[in-house]
């Protein structure tokens, strides 16, 4: 029996922009509805796997940097999600290789940078992830030493923020704020996808799904907890924050003040991918019906926020 939700009954128009610098393709690829179901806008910042030729020449391995960067195949589980439930969906096509949108345009490591390049920031909020290795630019990954063969030039370094991190992000935030000014209120949904997390002990069955909100700061707390009770009731294991809080984008789109919401969805790919954690498996229609309900359940809520109302009953 097909498990995949029915698709609905609107199509959406897809819009294009940026591009990715060597390749010509667009950097993201946002789909919306004319008569929305919901204020919500699904993203996905980490499923881009369009690799232009001099990216994977530069890269020393490039399967293995593909594998451990990449929301491997995230993208078969939400936009099948929101074309099912009417969700707004922005899907970048660039790879976190040459781009993680989930950090600030500051946070580089120029030491990997050959050129022209500003004052040194020493152990500031901007440089903080630069400094593990995992930026704006990736440059190693634990388990894999550096993931570059030769220092970048600055030139590509300007031409990747211009071409790909600057149109995903003003297509972003033009998206939410068209949707609070029509709703009064918006949600972001940013969907990841995570390594199986590890047992802390023989006993442990490590949650299936992380749900991140900058620790309270980034969206309605009612609107978190619905998402964690939910997925519990539904039988799956569910964690809060830890050990993925969210990032960037929660930071810089959590405006609750101004009922602009985000949260960050992070599903084990032991869910919906294969052994090796490559290729989707059978198991991803469940996966695509579950969020699928997930989603429909947010935005009605979001929606009767949007209206002056509070947290209805049926959700209790």
């Amino acid at each position: 029996m097909d498990s995949t939700p029915p698709q609905f009954p609107e199509d959406p128009v897809c819009e294009s922009g940026g591009a990715i610098p060597g390749l010509g393709e667009p950097a993201y690829r946002l789909w919306r509805y004319a008569e929305q179901a919901a204020p919500i806008v699904v993203a996905m910042p980490h499923a881009g796997r369009a690799y232009p030729d001099p990216v994977l020449e530069t890269l020393r391995d490039p399967a293995q940097a593909k594998l451990r960067l990449e929301d491997r195949h995230i993208d078969a589980v939400g936009k099948p999600v929101a074309f099912a439930t009417g969700a707004n969906l922005l899907l970048a096509t660039a790879p976190r290789a040459m781009i993680d949108l989930n950090r600030s345009s500051e946070d580089i490591d120029w030491a990997m940078v050959r050129g022209t390049r500003p004052p040194q920031t020493r152990h500031s909020l901007a440089n903080r992830r630069s400094r593990s290795g995992l930026g704006l630019i990736p440059r190693r990954v634990p388990g894999m030493g550096e993931l570059w063969r030769r220092p970048l030039e600055r030139q590509e370094v300007d031409a990747w923020i211009e071409g790909i991190y600057e149109p995903y992000h003003g297509a972003l935030a033009a998206e939410l704020e068209r949707l609070r000014d029509q709703w009064g209120v918006a949600l972001l949904i940013d969907l990841h996808s995570m390594p199986p997390l590890r047992p802390s002990h023989p006993q442990d069955q490590p949650a299936e799904f992380v749900i991140g909100d900058r620790f309270g700061a980034s969206c309605d707390p009612g609107l978190v907890d619905l998402t964690m009770r939910y997925l519990a009731t539904q039988g799956r294991r569910v964690a809060h924050n830890r050990p993925y809080s969210g990032g960037y984008v929660l930071d810089r789109y959590g405006q609750t003040q101004r009922g602009i919401h985000a949260i960050q969805i992070e599903v084990c790919r032991s869910t919906y991918l294969d052994a090796r954690l490559d290729q989707p498996s059978a198991r991803l229609p469940a996966i695509v019906k579950l969020l699928a309900g997930l989603v429909r359940t947010l935005g009605a809520e979001t929606a009767l926020m949007g209206r002056g109302g509070g947290f209805s009953q049926a959700a209790e």
